[in-house]
């Protein structure tokens, strides 16, 4: 198809005219209307309504933000807060450790010293009840050694005393007595 037949084809022709009212086509109409709307829009004022609605809107939305805003310090300060807290239970909890593993240790040098001295204690206890027995020993041994000397001398001077030296020795102890 040519050019000259398309524009041909699309030129209106007396049978293909649209119909028109009061000399308008309805292209018209839809603008007049249009025209009338945004007319009495203006005229009830309601592109101020729209501005007011909308900076309504954007002050609300403002508001919100600031309340975000303002809750995001609040929770940046209650975050800062509960992490100081928690570095102070951390230098309590080590603090805590340390202190009982210096009593521990305190614990353990007095309880090695106690049994230091509990030994040394019992050990001169040992030693002393030793000794003791050991001096019993020594005066039980001599107690016998003395208890058979006498038995042995008083068989000796049995043996080699009679009456009459007997005699002689009571007269000699009663004169040195009444001396």
């Amino acid at each position: 198809m040519s050019s000259a037949m398309l524009i041909a084809a699309a030129a209106p022709t007396a049978e293909t005219a649209e119909p028109t009212a009061f000399a308008l086509n309805p292209g018209g109409w839809v603008a007049l209307a249009i025209l009338i709307v945004f007319v009495l829009l203006i005229w009830k004022k309601v592109p101020g309504a729209v501005g007011r609605a909308l900076d309504s809107k954007i002050q609300l939305i403002r508001d919100q933000l600031a309340e975000a805003e303002a809750l995001r310090k609040e929770a940046e300060a209650l975050k800062a807060e509960y992490e100081a807290k928690a570095a102070s239970a951390d230098k309590d909890r080590d603090a805590l450790i340390d202190r009982a593993k210096h009593e521990a240790q305190e614990i353990i040098a007095k309880a090695k010293k106690d049994s230091e001295a509990l030994i040394e204690r019992r050990t001169r206890m040992a030693e002393d009840k030793i000794a003791a027995e050991e001096r019993a020993a020594v005066e039980q041994l001599r107690a016998a050694a003395a208890d058979a000397a006498a038995k042995a001398a008083a068989k000796i001077i049995a043996d080699r005393h009679d009456a009459s030296t007997d005699a002689k020795l009571v007269d000699q102890a009663i004169e040195e007595i009444g001396r």
